[in-house]
Formats: C-alpha cells, structure tokens, sequence
C-alpha cells in the first residue's frame, strides 16, 4: 500500500507541475504582440512601448524599456530582463489594469544597492535589481494585495509585498515570497 501511495503521488506531482508549467510555455511560444505602460514615480516620465511582436523582442524597444527602468540616481543604464517585461504583460492581464506600471525602482547600479542598503534593512546585498532582473511596481487602479497576489500566482519569480512604502517588489528569480 506504501508503494502504491508513493507512485500514486508521484504522478500527481508530475501532472501537477505539467499543468502549472504549460502555461507559461505558451506564453513563450506565442507569437501576439506584446506592449506595457509605464510611468516613472522619481523622474516623471511616461512610456508605452510595443517589446515583442511576430515571435520576438523587438531590439529597439527593449533598449528603450533599458534607459527608461535605468538607475534615475546614477543615469547608468542596464539590459532588463525580457522575462520580467513578459512577467509584467502577465500582471496587467491578470489585473485587467487600464492604467500604466507605476515604477519605484527598476535597475539599480551596485553604487545604488548599497548606499540603499545602508539606509533600509529590506535591500538585499545580491538585489536583482543590479541583474536587471527586479522592478518595484503599483498600479493606481489594482489595489497592492490584489497585484501580490496576481504576481503569486503567476509562480514567474520572487514577490515582495511592502504596503507600508506601497509597491510590489516582483523578479525573475526563484519563485519566493515576502
């Protein structure tokens, strides 16, 4: 009976994590064009950008989502993930949003990192907003549980809810969340 509940679970797991994964394969097989809006909360400026479209990225809008989410401190300017702009299309559908990301912090050069580091205790040494890979984010017309939650069951990454200072933190890492 011990053998047969252990095969029994195992293919269960198995099929569980098939339907989990086949999702997110169609999305990255799809082929329909892909665009986000954004605004950023630190320098004012505004963009909608169309990054994917016939099967693939779309070279100069990806360097054009790069120097809008570059470090506003600095100006250094840093590739961003294509996964975290697919992970974001994603949040707006889940959210049925009308309205544009508003950003927080996209990349953060290591100078940045760790001069923030120094000021809040929630800055991680190793950020992945230095890999491109990281983007705080709210929505005027999602309410911040509502895009956690979202960004959870999305399963694309790491979720990092912060109501106090108002954003969702959402990255192409490992799935986790806090």
């Amino acid at each position: 009976m011990a053998t047969q509940s252990r095969r029994q679970f195992m293919v269960a797991l198995v099929s569980t994590a098939t339907v989990l994964a086949a999702p997110r394969r169609a999305f990255a097989r799809s082929t329909a064009t892909r665009s986000l809006h954004f605004t950023h909360t630190h320098t004012g400026e505004r963009l909608a950008v169309e990054y994917f479209s016939g099967g693939d990225y779309l070279p100069d809008a990806l360097a054009t989502v790069n120097h809008f989410l570059r470090d506003f401190r600095t100006g250094d300017v840093h590739p961003i993930d294509a996964g975290l702009l697919d992970l974001l299309h994603n949040l707006a559908g889940l959210t049925q949003t009308e309205r544009s990301f508003e950003v927080i912090s996209g990349y953060r050069s290591p100078a940045t990192n760790e001069m923030l580091r120094h000021r809040s205790e929630g800055v991680a040494a190793g950020s992945l907003h230095m890999k491109g890979q990281a983007i705080d984010i709210r929505l005027s017309d999602v309410p911040l549980a509502k895009l956690r939650t979202a960004a959870q069951s999305a399963r694309a990454g790491g979720v990092g809810y912060y109501p106090a200072s108002d954003f969702v933190h959402v990255d192409t890492g490992r799935v986790r969340s806090w």
